[in-house]
């Protein structure tokens, strides 16, 4: 379990953030990047993860194009209703209602989304260590993180490639962690794409 911080970032915080529709970050659709990376993946039996996944476009895009062994994770109750209510045809048992530090599953591939940078930034070596857990063997962590650290305590909470290294760096292969070329027009500039493979 991760160490407690001193910020009230729980189910309950996160529950009315989406209870109010006070989700700034959503991009209401799956972004290029990620839509790009996955539209090249050709075993669409792989067990995939999205955790904090929130409203889950990325979860609802991979299923309308065949990957049905699709797992969301968030531990907003509000958030996993919302994705139901939107996706009628997931499977519920693959829609997991929890804290992603106490997932016990395996998976192939776990999609980061915004949610490296929801979490207090104490907690990120705690992280990197449980995708690792959660990874099978040569398993793949894909995703999107920010480029640059922000003056406003957040939620969310900025960061720099040099630094987010030294989290996977122990437990990855990293692939690629470089400046996003085909971000969405609001994110342009901000966003690192990241692949790296479990060692």
């Amino acid at each position: 379990m991760p160490k407690s911080v001193d910020m009230n970032l729980n189910s309950e915080y996160w529950n009315t953030r989406y209870q109010n529709q006070n989700t700034p970050w959503d991009a209401d659709g799956i972004t290029t990047p990620l839509k790009e990376y996955f539209d090249q993946i050709e075993d669409k039996s792989i067990k995939i993860l999205i955790p904090g996944a929130g409203n889950a476009h990325e979860a609802a895009y991979l299923f309308q194009k065949g990957f049905k062994n699709v797992w969301v994770c968030d531990w907003a109750k509000r958030a996993i209703d919302n994705f139901k209510v939107q996706n009628p045809s997931f499977p519920e048992s693959q829609l997991i209602c929890t804290n992603f530090f106490e997932l016990e599953q395996e998976f192939d591939l776990i999609v980061e989304q915004t949610f490296f940078c929801a979490i207090h930034p104490q907690l990120r070596p705690d992280y990197a260590q449980k995708v690792a857990q959660l990874l099978l063997q040569k398993g793949k962590l894909v995703g999107l993180l920010f480029a640059q650290n922000f003056e406003k305590e957040g939620p969310p909470f900025g960061g720099t490639a040099a630094e987010y290294r030294t989290y996977f760096e122990p437990y990855f292969q990293i692939k690629v962690l470089q400046q996003c070329y085909n971000s969405i027009e609001p994110r342009k500039g901000k966003e690192l794409f990241f692949l790296s493979q479990k060692i």
